[in-house]
């Protein structure tokens, strides 16, 4: 039986890119289903538009790129940003062809996690769907106002579920708790 690997790395169920330096330069239907965009308006462009923020996307980036170049392969949960702006939780396992220079040319695998049983024993992963979609909209500078109207739930359940993530990370506020999810 001949096997299409073109068509099963297009129609994967898992978000699948191919990056150079960072650059997206192939990617499937569900990495583009997943970040909200097309594959041709996703294909050429910078991971960063992919991260809440540029800070994010470069303390990540040399993170990764230490653990790339010694281990070659990579995985976390982390908060990441689909193109309308959407922050959401997804698990990123990643592999270099070139340990010598990481990122420069590197296989990405993407799982949503609302999608997906947790795995592992990181504390990320140990988080409940509305523990994510709670810390979610904080990373995204919400207020407790503000991320009770976006999840349609009250203020005070908002409050309720902030101070479980600030016990779960063993925190004292909101700007510690955010620095620590993006920090992986």
């Amino acid at each position: 039986m001949d096997v299409d690997y073109r068509q099963a790395y297009e129609n994967s169920p898992v978000g699948l890119a191919v990056g150079s330096n960072r650059v997206i330069v192939a990617c499937n239907h569900e990495f583009a289903r997943i970040f909200r965009g097309s594959i041709t308006g996703l294909v050429g462009e910078t991971f960063e538009r992919l991260y809440p923020t540029q800070t994010d996307y470069e303390e990540t980036g040399r993170r990764v790129g230490d653990r790339l170049s010694s281990e070659r392969s990579y995985t976390d949960d982390r908060v990441m940003r689909r193109l309308d702006g959407d922050l959401f939780w997804v698990r990123v396992s990643g592999f270099t062809y070139t340990p010598g220079d990481a990122h420069s040319h590197a296989l990405w695998v993407f799982s949503e996690l609302a999608k997906v049983q947790p795995a592992g024993q990181s504390l990320r992963s140990s988080l409940t769907s509305r523990e994510r979609d709670v810390a979610a909209q904080l990373i995204d500078g919400k207020t407790g106002k503000e991320v009770a109207k976006a999840l349609n739930i009250s203020p005070r359940t908002v409050d309720i579920y902030r101070a479980r993530l600030l016990r779960k990370y063993n925190v004292k506020n909101t700007s510690s708790l955010i620095e620590l999810l993006l920090r992986g």
